[in-house]
């Protein structure tokens, strides 16, 4: 890999999807939500993070797609959002690791599944990285809140997590809870579920 796309980056990671709490995709590789795709909203907010010596801590990116099946299946919709505050090489630097042309997983494996994708879409993006109650929003777009997983017996937050001691494809160590809101409305992707699984995460990745 030539030094301008050497790239590393340390961020806070929230996700939710339309799976079940455990989330299929997560055990089997397959969706378990009732359609049989996926349809997901990412949040992340860079700790530290680099292409080649451009700095890209602070930024905070949003990640929107759909796949009518599994995700390795392909044949998905999606779209980029990088927060208003970074410049126009820092746009250019963060749309080139997610598309994977930058090399290095899990961007470089992701990018294949995709037949459409429109980005990066620069936009205000509003950011909570709080573990339980992790939320992030695309004014007048998107809107994701978090919720922890609640004990019926008591009524006490539960403390759940999934855990890959192997490493897994996105995230090590997941904190698990679920969606009290997840809605899009952007050209094709369109979509909104309640009390599906979410996660919160702390992730490194490079190349």
């Amino acid at each position: 890999m030539s030094d301008d796309k050497k790239w590393s980056l340390s961020m806070h990671h929230i996700e939710c999807c339309n799976c079940s709490h455990g989330c299929g995709c997560q055990f089997s590789g397959f969706p378990d939500s009732t359609s049989g795709g996926c349809e997901a909203l990412l949040g992340f907010l860079v700790k530290s993070g680099q292409l080649n010596n451009l700095d890209l801590s602070g930024l905070k990116i949003v990640f929107a797609a759909t796949w009518p099946k599994a995700i390795h299946e392909g044949n998905g919709k999606g779209a980029l959002f990088i927060c208003s505050e970074a410049t126009e090489e820092q746009v250019t630097a963060i749309a080139t690791i997610f598309s994977g042309q930058a090399g290095g997983m899990p961007f470089e494996g992701l990018a294949t599944t995709f037949s459409e994708f429109e980005g990066p879409l620069v936009k205000k993006i509003t950011m909570n990285i709080d573990d339980k109650y992790s939320s992030f929003s695309v004014e007048s777009i998107l809107k994701v809140q978090q919720t922890p997983l609640i004990n019926p017996m008591n009524g006490e937050d539960q403390n759940v997590h999934i855990t890959y001691p192997d490493g897994g494809f996105f995230w090590n160590d997941g904190i698990i809870g679920t969606s009290s809101e997840m809605s899009i409305k952007h050209n094709s992707l369109d979509f909104q579920h309640v009390g599906r699984f979410a996660a919160k995460a702390e992730v490194e990745w490079a190349n």
